[in-house]
């Protein structure tokens, strides 16, 4: 059987875990694709399951092969396949609530949960698309239901699905206000939002007229102080941690909605996101590409915050 290069975590805990080693290629099922990946993208959900959020999962057994959105080329069709053959150039979020096995030269997918890569893109900034550009779509049209003329207020908007939820909030015609430290002013403004906030520097609950929508990635006291800037009958959509009881309590008395959920793979919504790219409305931010043997410091980077954007591996960067 044929090897390949992966990151495997061997234990839960921090990115010390993370081990890169050989492993046999996969097979496809039948209704799988084998592909060649050329990135991997990471995400906050890597190393928050990483630390141990997939022990609650009895089945999941380690090691297991992290990641979940891949961009690269099918290498094998499954035999009962129909719509890709092998070169195409796919990408997507795979697998998710299960191992995604995305760290790796090679993984075997579903076929329904990858779309044609946008042409526009590489591979690097593909793989930086799918998990938070799928959020950032549910929160902004399926739980917020977001409307053209509308007022949306997008907390840590450098981030990986802040950057891309100012960008979609633009296209569907909403009037967006972001928050982020001020040595992201300018990049955040050349993303369209129409007004930004300096967190570091401004209350944004003094300092903003009210919004239909707030999209909250910080949690903590910045959702209590968001329902503040709410209008009534507004909605509160917080990620990736739940809404508090005592703040739902205080939403509801005020007449807002709290939304949370946790993401899926959906190959209609990433079409559409592919569209959006490939019209050159929405361009994803790489702030560091990583060797796949360097998964460690990808996760190190990240979990110490304040990324713009996304981190990716390159998995075509190979250590022997």
């Amino acid at each position: 059987m044929e090897e390949m290069k992966v990151v495997r975590l061997h234990a839960y805990g921090g990115p010390e875990n993370l081990v890169y080693e050989d492993a046999p290629r996969p097979e496809p099922a039948g209704d799988e694709l084998v592909v060649r990946v050329q990135a991997a993208g990471v995400n906050v959900l890597d190393w928050l399951l990483g630390e141990g959020g997939f022990e609650q999962f009895p089945d999941v057994l380690l090691p297991w092969i992290p990641g979940w959105d891949i961009s690269g080329a099918v290498e094998v069709v499954g035999n009962g396949v129909s719509g890709f053959q092998q070169g195409d150039s796919v990408y997507g979020m795979v697998r998710l609530p299960e191992p995604g096995n995305a760290y790796a030269e090679y993984t075997a997918v579903p076929a329904s949960q990858v779309v044609t890569k946008p042409p526009i893109l590489d591979h690097i900034h593909a793989a930086a698309v799918p998990m938070t550009g799928l959020t950032a779509w549910r929160a902004l049209v399926d739980e917020a239901g977001l409307q053209r003329g509308q007022r949306v207020l997008i907390h840590a908007a450098s981030g990986g699905v802040g950057h891309l939820a100012v960008q979609f909030a633009k296209a569907l015609g909403a009037h967006v206000v972001a928050t982020a430290s001020g040595s992201n002013r300018e990049y955040v403004n050349s993303l369209g939002a129409d007004e930004f906030v300096d967190y570091r520097e401004q209350r944004f609950e003094t300092s903003v007229a009210p919004v239909h929508a707030v999209i909250d990635t910080v949690g903590g006291k910045v959702q209590q102080r968001s329902l503040d800037v709410l209008t009534r009958a507004g909605v509160l959509v917080a990620l990736p941690a739940e809404v508090p009881d005592v703040v739902k309590a205080e939403a509801e008395r005020r007449g807002i909605r709290t939304r949370h959920f946790s993401v899926e793979p959906n190959s209609d919504t990433l079409t559409k996101i592919s569209r959006l790219v490939d019209d050159g409305r929405v361009r994803p931010t790489v702030s560091s590409v990583y060797p796949l043997a360097e998964a460690q410091a990808a996760h190190e980077e990240g979990r110490a915050g304040h990324v713009r954007g996304k981190l990716v591996l390159d998995a075509t960067t190979v250590a022997s």
